[in-house]
This record gives structure tokens, C-alpha cells and sequence, in this order.
């Protein structure tokens, strides 16, 4: 069995990617119980952070799929069969030139949390459009996943999706900016308004995620019939 470990520090994404992780490749469940080819398990919880300061979300996904996988193995806590998964979003909002962008997870800052964040986005597009729909809060949100295998190859995949920002938050559910975005493919209620599920349908990282384990399978195919993995990165 593979086990995948996320990268993650965040609680709430942490679950979301092993949510849709193990649906897609009939994981155990959350904490990397048996049940499948795969377990999914969370990171340590005391290692060290680390500093995104990639020029893309490729870069920022590597970085913390290569750091926390340095961190677990360097420090004996690892096993042979550990695979490091880590995604790094954006979201790209026309009016703004594309802002936040990379910096998404830090728009208020180094140091700011998701509600400093989504303050100032709604500060920042003060007067711009009339509605959920309005062209002018045009957005995109989109994700990269890179997944590192146990002999260091590489897995990279990616999902996006068009929507607007509400002019004011919508919901409790979610996290980020969920309670702003609205995805052109729905019924017009923000992520935080809608129910995982229905979430991860559509979302730019359910989409990443699904795209990743059909990367994955034939992976597992092999490591299951003892052929191990080739060490090659692959998009």
C-alpha cells in the first residue's frame, strides 16, 4: 500500500485533499487507515514551515512537497512507501490584473489569516460591478498538485475554474475564499454555501486532485505487481 502523506498545515485543506483522494483511488480514509491501494495520512505536526516564495504555483507545490518530504525522512519518521502531496492555489481576479494571484494565501500579508484576506479583496473591488455576475468581478481560481513518489519521481497536475466574486461573503462552509467566490458552474451560491460534495464537483482543486490520481493509478498498478516506480516527472 501507498501511503500518501499531505503536506499541508492547513487542517480544512488537508481534509478536502484526503476527501477527494480517497474517493478517487479507494483510499482508507482519513489518518491512513487500511482499506485500498492507498492511505492517506496527514503530515507531522511539528516540522518546520515553509517558505513559499516561488514565482509560480508549480514552484510553491514543489517546495512543500520536497520539504516536508526531506523534513519526515530526515528525521527517521518516514517509511519506504511514503508519497508527499502538496497543491498551492491562486486566485485571479480580472479587475485586479490578476491579483492575488500567487500571493493569494498572503494577500493581507505575511502573517494574515483568510478573513484579513478576503477584507481586503472585497476593499480592493469597492465599487466594481453590480452582482455575483458581473463581468467586471470576473475570476479564476486555480490549483497545481505536485506529488512526489517514494523514489523522488514526480506527479504534477492542475485545475482551475471561472466565476465571479460576491460583494459580500455567503456561508459558513469552506475556507479561503470560499465565502466570496461564486463558480460560473452552479446555481449561483458561493463554495461556502454549498456542501462538500458539491464543492469538490467543481472546484479548481477537486479538479487538480481527480486529474492527479488518474496520473497516479497506473503508478499504483505497477507498485502493487513489485515493478516500483520509474523516476521520471510527469504533467
Amino acid at each position: 500500500m501507498l501511503r500518501l502523506v499531505i503536506a499541508s498545515a492547513n487542517p480544512r485543506k488537508a481534509a478536502e485533499m484526503s476527501d477527494v483522494l480517497n474517493a478517487e483511488l479507494g483510499g482508507g480514509g482519513r489518518g491512513g487507515g487500511s482499506g485500498g491501494a492507498i492511505a492517506v495520512a496527514p503530515m507531522p505536526g511539528d516540522l518546520p514551515e515553509v517558505v513559499e516564495d516561488g514565482e509560480t504555483l508549480e514552484d510553491n507545490a514543489r517546495l512543500k512537497a520536497h520539504a516536508v518530504r526531506a523534513a519526515v525522512l530526515g528525521a527517521g519518521a518516514g517509511a519506504g512507501n511514503d508519497a508527499f502531496v502538496a497543491d498551492d492555489t491562486g486566485l485571479f481576479v480580472d479587475a485586479l490584473d490578476g491579483a492575488p494571484g500567487v500571493r493569494t494565501a498572503r494577500y493581507a500579508g505575511d502573517d494574515a489569516d483568510d478573513a484579513r484576506n478576503r477584507r481586503k479583496l472585497l476593499d480592493a473591488l469597492a465599487g466594481t460591478g453590480t452582482g455575483t455576475g458581473a463581468a467586471a468581478r470576473g475570476a479564476r481560481f486555480a490549483t497545481v498538485v505536485v506529488l512526489v513518489l517514494p523514489d523522488g519521481a514526480e506527479l504534477v497536475a492542475e485545475g482551475s475554474v471561472e466565476g465571479s466574486i460576491a460583494p459580500a461573503e455567503r456561508g459558513d462552509g469552506g475556507f479561503g475564499y470560499d465565502s466570496l467566490f461564486v463558480p460560473d458552474e452552479g446555481d449561483g451560491r458561493t463554495f461556502a454555501q454549498m456542501e462538500p460534495a458539491e464543492k469538490h464537483a467543481v472546484s479548481h482543486r477537486g479538479r487538480a486532485l481527480r486529474a492527479l490520481a488518474a496520473r497516479l493509478a497506473p503508478y499504483l498498478a505497477a507498485h502493487q505487481a513489485g515493478h516500483g516506480f520509474r523516476n521520471e516527472r510527469r504533467r
